[in-house]
């Protein structure tokens, strides 16, 4: 069920791209619907602000889902000790330094890896351990969260992505969806877009693992840093074919 209740979810099989009635926000709630069908939990982004009863963030520039993430450590690191848990939320959530490539990678490593972490055991010594934060071999195990007009705020500057994606916690995902109907609002005119608020707002993109543009028919993934002509289709696995025309569910992630 779609915890979506501010509107009403659309049926995608009747959509219809020749339409007048056919804008960015029925693409929007569109890949909405999609990715509740692959698996995913849909969120709006102002039912989790800071202040509303069912809140998830602090503030508009907080963008790792703490309390998620929180659970998330937890389940594949049960013999490491709260404070532990606390260190490697800590070094997920506070990345450093203005320069956003930078910062991504500094985030990539022990997402991948698993955080480093220090604690003190009952007898007072210092302990080292590698806290794992997702698990990539159960993927049904983890917390997949699709969210649209998730505010963000830093520096003055703000922005409100139509659709970001959060695994456990983290946001590893921005979709930015454009009007089909449209003559200018194609997907290319998206990727300027993802470029300029990587400056302005680069808060959001530190976890990011990719990009994607998408007006409904067409759409294309791209990373962090990269132009036009790295935004390409995608593709199976094995990189050889194109891959089937839907959103990837829980158990294609695992890739």
């Amino acid at each position: 069920m779609l915890a979506y209740p501010r509107t009403k979810p659309i049926d995608v099989t009747a959509l219809d791209l020749r339409s007048a009635t056919f804008t960015e926000s029925v693409v929007e709630q569109a890949a909405l619907v999609w990715l509740d069908s692959a698996g995913w939990q849909a969120r709006n982004g102002a039912e989790i602000a800071s202040g509303e009863p069912a809140a998830e963030r602090g503030d508009f520039g907080q963008v790792v889902l703490a309390q998620r993430l929180r659970h998330a450590l937890a389940r594949p690191n049960p013999a490491l000790p709260a404070a532990a848990m606390e260190d490697a939320l800590r070094k997920l959530t506070r990345s450093a330094g203005w320069d956003i490539i930078v910062r991504n990678r500094a985030l990539h490593r022990p997402l991948v890896d698993g955080v480093t972490v220090e604690y003190r055991d009952a007898g007072g010594s210092i302990r080292g351990a590698q806290a794992r934060v997702i698990n990539f071999n159960d993927p049904a195990g983890s917390d997949w969260l699709a969210v649209n007009q998730f505010s963000v705020v830093e520096h003055k500057h703000s922005w409100l992505p139509d659709v970001v994606l959060c695994v456990d916690g983290v946001l590893l995902a921005v979709l930015e969806l454009k009007n089909a109907a449209a003559e200018k609002a194609t997907i290319w005119s998206a990727v300027p877009r993802l470029q300029s608020y990587q400056a302005r707002v680069p808060v959001l993109f530190a976890p990011n693992a990719v990009l994607a543009v998408s007006d409904g028919s067409y759409a294309r993934v791209g990373t962090l840093g990269a132009g036009r002509e790295w935004f390409k289709h995608l593709c199976t696995f094995a990189g050889d074919t194109l891959a089937k025309a839907y959103v990837p569910g829980r158990q294609e992630a695992r890739r």
